[in-house]
């Protein structure tokens, strides 16, 4: 009797196994692919005027420079509650014309942060300035304020504050810091532009219009991205506006007339068009990217050797959510292999990123005898730990769920 018994129960437990198995197996399956960022989706929503306002633009032949530029352009300015919106060609055009409107001569040094895309310290490489690299906030990620005064020298004209990954820097500090020294700002908001910044006084202001002049990205993949390359110019500076509109048309003001020298990049009026289609929805998509990342910080929070992003609304680093608008959702790894888990995540079907492996002061393009590598300890640990989790405005529960799950499952191995 005994030995029957057993057997039943062993069948019972087979069987279980087998069912949850089967069950898991069919939810992965029923399950949309998880995608890193999922444009096609986004797409799906806006299609009608997407399209509508395409095929627009190539009847009306105005592909550069046309109606839907200058519309986009306004609605913008209205948008961010700053007085010149200048678009151009992409987010990298858009700093160097930046700089180049300022006046900046080559040796002048500019301060940003070594923990960020390339793109910062190219173009000042480009222009013949002098980049100069500093170590970033463990917390927040963003530019160090303590290493930005240690910094600054009699050849210092600009710093150059990233938002990174949605979070907006401490913008207080550093407008204080380049009104003390006679510095100009320049805000790099490729990638937090509808983000709130909250000064100390408990004014609320959009990244992008606090420094003297600052620039955005519209690649694809943004949270505001067109389908193809486009950036942006934003500044309260009359003059400086004016002087920017001519860099970017080739340094014309009137047809055939250089007068400053100048670059051609131009948003061309498709492109203009798709971003007339999103713009309405900025704030929605920013809502849903920082809905998915409170569920992704509810699940993931006191696992162990995971350490969760900051911007939230309880948050010591900023009392209101819109602080961070997640273009990229990072976690840390520590004391555990990071490299390990983004492989297991890709075996799961997870896409994941590092943004970024390398510190730009070790990458061989801006290696220089003035960098101490004693100087970027937060840099060079953050570079080993961070990976960033499928972000966009279409992540549903179910897939959230499985992605926090299957994290969860490894480090917990």
């Amino acid at each position: 009797m005994e030995s029957i018994i057993y057997k039943l129960l062993n069948v019972f437990i087979v069987y279980e196994y087998n069912f949850c198995n089967f069950t898991r197996n069919y939810q992965l399956i029923s399950m949309r692919k998880i995608q890193m960022v999922d444009l096609k989706g986004q797409y799906e929503h806006i299609k009608e005027r997407v399209n509508t306002s395409v095929i627009d633009v190539i009847e009306s032949t105005a592909f550069i420079n046309g109606p839907e530029v200058h519309l986009f352009q306004k609605e913008l300015e209205d948008y961010l509650g700053v007085k010149h919106v200048i678009p151009c060609a992409n987010g990298t055009d858009a700093l160097q014309v930046a700089m180049m409107g300022l006046g900046l001569k080559p040796g002048d040094e500019l301060i940003t942060a070594d923990f960020t895309f390339a793109a910062t310290v190219e173009v000042i490489a480009l222009l013949g300035l002098t980049p100069v690299l500093v170590d970033v906030d463990p917390v927040t990620f963003n530019i160090d304020i303590s290493a930005i005064k240690r910094a600054i020298t009699p050849r210092t004209k600009a710093i150059v504050p990233i938002h990174l990954f949605g979070l907006s820097a401490e913008m207080d500090e550093i407008m204080e810091i380049a009104h003390e020294h006679d510095l100009f700002v320049i805000e790099d908001n490729a990638q937090g532009i509808g983000s709130d910044y909250i000064s100390k006084d408990g004014s609320k202001i959009k990244t992008g219009s606090i420094g003297h002049v600052a620039t955005t990205s519209f690649f694809p993949s943004k949270n505001l991205g067109c389908y193809g390359d486009g950036g942006a110019i934003f500044t309260n500076d009359d003059d400086l506006a004016h002087t920017i509109r001519g860099i970017v048309n080739h340094g014309m003001y009137e047809r055939y007339h250089h007068d400053v020298i100048g670059v051609n990049s131009r948003l061309d009026s498709i492109q203009a068009a798709v971003l007339r289609a999103k713009l309405p929805n900025l704030d929605a998509y920013n809502t849903t990217r920082r809905n998915a990342a409170i569920q992704y910080t509810k699940a993931l929070t006191g696992v162990e050797n995971i350490i969760t992003p900051t911007g939230f609304c309880d948050s010591d680093i900023c009392d209101d959510c819109h602080c961070h608008v997640f273009h990229q959702y990072t976690l840390r790894v520590i004391n555990a292999d990071r490299d390990a888990l983004a492989q297991h995540l890709n075996d799961k079907g997870i896409p994941c990123g590092v943004y970024y492996p390398i510190p730009l002061h070790s990458q061989k393009a801006y290696e220089d005898d003035r960098y101490n590598d004693a100087d970027f300890k937060v840099t060079n640990q953050l570079v080993k730990e961070v990976i960033s989790l499928p972000m966009h405005t279409e992540l549903d529960d179910e897939q959230i769920n499985f992605i926090t799950e299957t994290i969860i499952n490894f480090v917990g191995n």
